[in-house]
């Protein structure tokens, strides 16, 4: 089974100008055509777009919700390259395990203070 390794890239927000191309869609066109001919000229296929939301700061403590194009590409591992990569996915530190807390201990055995009603100074006077 093939193993892939992936590369996410924002996507173009603007097109480019050149000559004979004068349309915004003629534009981005060319803008997306250039980025991915660079990525699959390194070795990269196209997989997909995808639109997802990211949270964004707002102000002091607010925040909002905007949505970025991303392009999605893909290629092969080589062998040479397949156990490389699989290393770097292993070799990330172990996590420790939480140590788990066994039931609480019950409180010394003492006396409580006594508690009776409220007095209040004013009342003496």
């Amino acid at each position: 089974m093939p193993r892939y390794e992936y590369k996410v890239i924002p996507a173009p927000r603007r097109g480019e100008k050149a000559r004979g191309v004068k349309t915004t869609e003629e534009r981005f066109a060319l803008a997306l055509t250039g980025v991915m001919n660079t990525l699959g000229a390194e070795g990269w296929d196209y997989v997909r777009a995808d639109t997802l939301p990211v949270d964004e700061r707002s102000g002091l403590t607010g925040t909002k919700t905007s949505f970025q194009n991303l392009l999605v590409f893909r290629r092969e591992l080589t062998l040479e390259a397949a156990p490389a990569a699989a290393s770097v996915l292993v070799a990330e530190p172990p996590v420790a395990p939480v140590p788990r807390l066994g039931p609480a201990e019950s409180a010394a055995a003492g006396t409580a203070p006594a508690v009776g009603p409220a007095k209040s100074d004013l009342a003496a006077e």
